[in-house]
């Protein structure tokens, strides 16, 4: 596969003879709806085996081999040139596929109200092809310890016709907020974890899940070691019964880092205790905060390193955002929160406002600024083809266990070709 930035004055059809593909077949690859409308500065993904490189100024086969990790000698024989040959600025060479790392994938699904849509169905059946585990979020722990389930409609068929494990989702909101009351009220009182777990285990037998994932957060401080315990105890009671368990994580930079998000979230223990853990390296900007990337690539290396420190890469999924926000300007706290869009939209609403799409290559995410009919400034800032990539390196650089997406029914195409292309996704 290859990224493909489109320039000024470029058009579909033009870029597909440069890479001999058709243009219905990138535009298929990328779910264009109109292949007339592509935006400059828009990302898109050449559906090819391997890709294509155009020689700059000073490139050698050395250079371009070390650049890609393929020989230089391989180089030279694919493209039936000379290895001592100069080569002419503007050549174009083709690039092999390197082989696939093997990954694992989750995404949380979370429907809203008490049915699924017919949107979050199509994208559950759609994605979980790529993905090791399907997450319906979530199973909502009441204060006695017993569960109130989400509506599943037919999530436990689709993950078992795509041989992905379902993942059954703990967690402690109430009333739509997480809530430290709950979590203080489980992980200090036996007989509601007893409870919990008796429930946990019966529906999990019920429904055919095959992880138990906790994720209680906005714990208090004082909860922390209580957490711990709470976590041993259902880590030996769900194996017992041949499941497995793991957690999801805020994301800390270092073990005493201060806030109600944090303190309670003991990296080293979750590591030692649970098999897995999801990092949630996203967030950064978010609908009630300044304008920013949603996972900025520095900020997100930064926690995955912290939590290195504390347990193994094996263990660790990378949370990866699915969306973008657009603001509204001038950020004032407290006032408008951000909107919530996919890349697909994003793209489109560039198009619409006839704007570029720039790119931080320091944050490594696509923006763009518009101006709406009322004349109100906007920005917004989303996922590309380039920003996942350099996820993915992230990912391959630290041998991390996986990546974990938050969440299905934002359409965002280019993700999944690239997962598909350099991943050997794993299977139940």
């Amino acid at each position: 596969m290859q990224i493909h930035v489109v320039g000024q004055g470029q058009t579909l059809f033009g870029i597909a003879q440069a890479y001999s593909v058709t243009a219905d077949e990138i535009a298929r690859a990328n779910e264009l709806p109109d292949p007339s409308r592509i935006v400059v500065g828009q990302s898109i993904v050449i559906p090819i085996d391997g890709q294509f490189y155009w020689v700059r100024q000073g490139d050698t086969l050395f250079s371009i081999g070390q650049r890609f990790g393929v020989p230089a000698q391989e180089l030279a024989q694919i493209n039936q040139i000379t290895l001592e040959g100069r080569l002419q600025p503007g050549t174009r060479l083709y690039i092999p596929p390197r082989a696939k790392t093997n990954a694992e994938s989750n995404a949380y699904v979370e429907p809203m109200g008490e049915t699924v849509s017919e949107n979050l169905i199509a994208s559950a059946r759609s994605r979980a092809p790529f993905l090791t585990y399907l997450a319906p979020f979530s199973y909502e722990v009441n204060r006695d310890g017993s569960l109130t389930a989400p509506p599943l409609n037919n999530f436990a068929a689709i993950a078992r016709e795509n041989n992905a494990g379902l993942m059954m989702v703990i967690t402690n909101l109430e009333e739509g907020a997480f809530s430290e009351e709950v979590g203080a009220a489980i992980l200090n009182d036996e007989a509601a974890q007893n409870r919990m777990l008796d429930e946990i285990v019966s529906t999990a037998q019920n429904v055919g899940f095959r992880d138990i994932h906790f994720d209680f957060e906005f714990l208090r401080v004082e909860d922390r070691e209580p957490y711990n315990q709470f976590l041993r105890k259902a880590a030996a009671r769900l194996k017992e019964q041949g499941l497995l368990i793991s957690t999801a994580l805020a994301p800390k930079t270092r073990a005493d880092q201060p806030g109600q998000w944090y303190e309670a979230h003991d990296f080293r223990a979750h590591g030692e205790i649970v098999d897995f853990v999801v990092l949630m390296t996203y967030e950064w900007g978010y609908s009630g905060g300044p304008p920013m990337a949603v996972s900025p690539i520095g900020p997100v290396r930064e926690v995955i390193e912290y939590a290195l420190t504390e347990m193994p890469a094996n263990k660790i999924m990378m949370g990866q955002n699915l969306y973008g926000y657009d603001w509204t300007l001038p950020y004032e706290p407290g006032g408008e929160y951000a909107k919530a869009l996919s890349p697909n939209r994003a793209v489109a609403l560039a198009y619409e406002r006839n704007v570029p799409i720039q790119y931080d290559q320091e944050a490594q995410a696509p923006f763009f600024e518009y101006t709406d009919d009322e004349g109100a400034e906007h920005v917004v800032w989303f996922e590309d083809a380039r920003s996942i990539q350099a996820k993915f390196n992230l990912m391959k650089e630290l041998g991390l266990r996986g990546i974990s997406y938050w969440k299905l029914g934002l359409p965002f195409p280019q993700n999944w070709l690239l997962l598909r292309d350099q991943f050997n996704i794993r299977k139940f």
